[in-house]
């Protein structure tokens, strides 16, 4: 008996150490990105500040890199007549994640400073000045990403912006390939 919990016990712990593993975890963050590949198109509201109920529809492209874990959003959201470029950038630095949201802090958006993917979602930290907050994005499913931005104020995370995007492509999501 005690050598079968033994030998149970060593075949968790490597089996642990493997799924721990900093290759395991980017192979899963891999998965998550190229289920980002392809071309989105939803709405959008912005939930809180000074420009709260204002809604907006955006179309982007979603790619991989092909050497590096990570991913890029090209795109636009349009906002009655007025359209505004939109572009993210993330890639994987050891076990964090940087880039940028717009141009960067040094322009007129955001760096990307930290960042973990878990199954089927991503969650990105944004700074730039004395602004802090997150970029959330789900894949509710093959069809389905929805992005949620908060800000941090005093020590709470303060949603900004929702959009829900679907696949308006015919990009082949994992063994699933859509008609």
């Amino acid at each position: 008996m005690k050598r079968t919990v033994l030998s149970a016990a060593a075949a968790v712990a490597v089996l642990a150490s493997t799924f721990a593993s900093p290759v395991f975890a980017a192979d899963q963050d891999k998965q998550f990105f190229e289920g980002v590949q392809g071309e989105w198109s939803g709405a959008g509201e912005v939930v809180a500040g000074k420009y709260k109920g204002t809604k907006f529809n955006c179309n982007f492209t979603g790619s991989s890199h092909a050497q590096k874990v990570g991913m890029a959003l090209d795109g636009s959201c349009r906002v009655g007549m007025f359209t505004q470029v939109m572009s993210a950038r993330f890639e994987k630095n050891g076990k964090t994640y940087s880039g940028t949201f717009l141009d960067g802090a040094e322009g007129k958006g955001l760096n990307v400073t930290s960042g973990n993917v878990t199954g089927d979602k991503a969650v990105f930290g944004l700074h730039r000045a004395q602004l802090r907050g997150a970029m959330l994005a789900r894949l509710a499913d093959p069809e389905t990403m929805n992005v949620t931005i908060s800000v941090r104020v005093n020590e709470e995370m303060v949603p900004v912006i929702g959009m829900s995007l679907k696949r308006v492509d015919m990009t082949a999501v994992g063994a699933i390939a859509k008609n």
